[in-house]
């Protein structure tokens, strides 16, 4: 099973949905930064989850094995802030 994290922003807070197959498992919203948010989507993680295709502000950064978000959740996150940085330059009216 590869479920689908989305991350967004709103004002100073940061909020994430767990998906699978377009159906919300989980989310929670008023969270500090997009690390605590990925934290708390893993550990809700169903066991049958392998990996997590990861979205930021509308913006897929990759698909990534939940052993990889585990031990690299501080990249991870970067990866996600770059892309969707480097997707706003390319396209501003985004």
């Amino acid at each position: 099973m590869i479920v689908r994290i989305d991350i967004d922003k709103s004002g100073g807070a940061f909020g994430y949905r767990v998906s699978y197959e377009s159906e919300e498992l989980y989310g929670d919203e008023g969270l500090e930064s997009i690390v605590e948010c990925l934290i708390a989507a893993v550990e809700g993680m169903p066991p049958e989850a392998v990996a997590a295709e990861l979205w930021y502000d509308r913006v897929v950064s990759g698909t990534y094995p939940l052993s990889v978000i585990g031990m690299s959740i501080a990249q991870v996150a970067q990866h996600a802030l770059n892309t969707t940085a480097m997707i706003d330059d390319a396209m501003p009216e985004r």
